[in-house]
């Protein structure tokens, strides 16, 4: 470990010179670049994830001098993949730099990628709301995209937390609108089934008589799922013994 943090410091330390020397401005550029991204190599093998990180972000900056947005952007994920053992935040803040360069030169896919991985983290420590702001903006950028499978898996998401957060209507709008999307597609079409119980277990939480009625009218349509019909005749039955008791 001591071996490779020598050899971190000392390629961090050949790359700061050549930044403060004197050089062509791309060539000195391209020098620093190959010597941090050295140096954030052998801080990632001495396991120092903060200082690796902090290397990655030194390699991004070198990179967009040098207008490689491409290169830039993805230091900014290697550096955000340190911090994460380390620092969420700071592991956040580098996937959105990540996703705006991504946007920037057109990577709309790569960008919808960071998106969810920034919904993961905050999932991870328990920030559901943010994690739905993320995973909804994934779910936007996949759709574009058309990449449905990944964009229906972010809606789930915001779906479910959703429910949660006691956003009942919310929740059953998203699972409604992925089950009739999927009603089309071959490949997804056996998942209707799941998605119209999850809305119908949300309309239940609810407490709306007449709206899970309702729902349970339209649901039976397309699939028959014996657990919601048995909850529709006990609301029947329900109805019933409140009007003899009235």
């Amino acid at each position: 470990m001591g071996d490779h943090l020598a050899r971190a410091e000392d390629f961090e330390n050949k790359a700061e010179k050549k930044l403060s020397g004197w050089g062509l401005f791309g060539s000195k550029f391209e020098d620093a670049a190959d010597l941090f991204d050295k140096s954030a190599n052998s801080y990632k093998l001495a396991k120092s994830w903060d200082k690796a990180g902090s290397t990655y972000i030194k390699l991004a900056n070198c990179n967009l001098k040098l207008e490689s947005k491409h290169e830039a952007a993805q230091a900014y994920v290697d550096a955000a993949h340190c911090y994460k053992k380390t620092n969420i935040n700071e592991s956040v803040s580098c996937l959105d730099n990540a996703v705006n360069i991504f946007c920037e030169i057109g990577r709309l896919s790569m960008a919808a990628r960071y998106l969810k991985e920034i919904a993961e983290l905050y999932e991870s420590e328990q920030n559901i709301e943010q994690a739905v702001v993320y995973y909804e903006k994934s779910a936007d950028f996949y759709e574009n995209e058309e990449v449905n499978t990944s964009a229906n898996q972010c809606k789930q998401k915001v779906a479910q937390f959703s429910a949660q957060l006691e956003q009942y209507q919310r929740s059953i709008e998203i699972y409604e609108d992925i089950a009739r999307q999927s009603l089309s597609n071959n490949l997804l079409k056996y998942g209707v089934k799941g998605h119209l119980l999850n809305a119908g277990i949300c309309q239940l939480c609810k407490d709306d008589v007449i709206a899970i009625t309702n729902a349970l009218e339209r649901y039976q349509d397309s699939w028959k799922t014996t657990l919601l019909l048995r909850v529709k005749e006990k609301l029947k039955a329900k109805e019933l013994e409140e009007d003899d008791l009235t």
